[in-house]
């Protein structure tokens, strides 16, 4: 079985690049399906899209999910989220998140609160955060990502002085992008301005596996192709093994659903980033290689 794959991974390279071809537009039109339906390409939380968070410390004496359920049955249009705030392993409070800004309406939110429990000023805090400076925060780090990417793309063709090798990084690194961020957008979890940060790394990743296959077909000349194909798999999937499994143990054990987020998405990207470079890249590089060898 080992061998057939073998088989069709060396001699079905082309055939295999519209795999990751496929997934990518499948990710757009669930981009485009979600922008239509929501107003948004993504699911942002309050911190990007402006609301309230009320945070209890006293014991509601309910579970988070049924109070969810409750609420959000009470105030279909808030948007209410609820998650557990926890300190070294231990349950310390709740938050309630929700697009509510104005005063008034948060009052409502906390009188139905004080129903279940007797809610004294001291037991909890209210956080607002305005939609403009949300919208714009979002906004800052889309233009953060459009920099790293031309950057990124300005440094890899001034190493290698191959257009091809530019735009295959480019090309790596948004497909890693919109393809974890659908996946991300179907697991329901609101990003985050960590989550953001994380899609960051994720272009550190790319170029990493980028660079590595770049230069043991354009740079060296040891060897056969395959041969240097496989050293370079040999070479990335090691850092990808020693990441994913930083990330699965901090999936496990971190209690903190802020590094939850960031390790989902670096776990769902390292998946998505095997894929395009190891079949799409190294399909694309082989082909500009073989065209050259056609016209000398």
């Amino acid at each position: 079985m080992l061998q057939k794959l073998k088989h069709i991974y060396e001699t079905k390279y082309k055939l295999l690049m519209i795999f990751p071809l496929l997934l990518l537009v499948l990710s757009l039109v669930q981009l485009g399906v979600q922008y239509k339906t929501t107003g948004d390409f993504v699911n942002k939380g309050i911190s990007l899209k402006g609301g309230s968070t009320i945070t209890i410390t006293k014991d509601l004496s309910v579970s988070p999910i049924e109070l969810e359920e409750s609420l959000q049955q009470r105030f279909p249009a808030a948007d209410v989220t609820v998650r557990t705030l926890s300190s070294a392993g231990k349950i310390t409070g709740i938050a309630i998140d929700s697009g509510l800004q104005d005063g008034s309406e948060i009052d409502v939110l906390i009188s139905a609160l004080s129903e279940r429990s007797a809610l004294q000023k001291a037991d909890y805090s209210v956080e607002v955060v305005g939609s403009s400076l949300g919208n714009n925060f979002f906004k800052q780090m889309l233009i953060a990502l459009v920099f790293s990417f031309l950057l990124m793309g300005i440094m890899v063709i001034l190493y290698f002085r191959v257009f091809i090798t530019s735009l295959m990084v480019i090309l790596a690194a948004f497909c890693d992008i919109v393809i974890t961020l659908a996946v991300f957008n179907l697991t329901g979890i609101k990003l985050h301005p960590a989550g953001i940060a994380a899609f960051l790394m994720l272009i550190g990743y790319s170029v990493d596996g980028e660079v590595v296959i770049s230069s043991r077909l354009i740079k060296r000349s040891d060897g056969t192709e395959l041969q240097r194909i496989y050293g370079a798999l040999r070479t990335g999937w090691t850092m990808t093994q020693t990441t994913l499994v930083a990330v699965i143990v901090a999936l496990i054990f971190v209690q903190s659903e802020i590094v939850k987020q960031i390790m989902l998405i670096l776990l769902i990207g390292l998946l998505t980033d095997t894929i395009v470079t190891w079949i799409q890249n190294v399909g694309i590089l082989r082909w500009h290689l073989e065209k050259k060898r056609v016209k000398r």
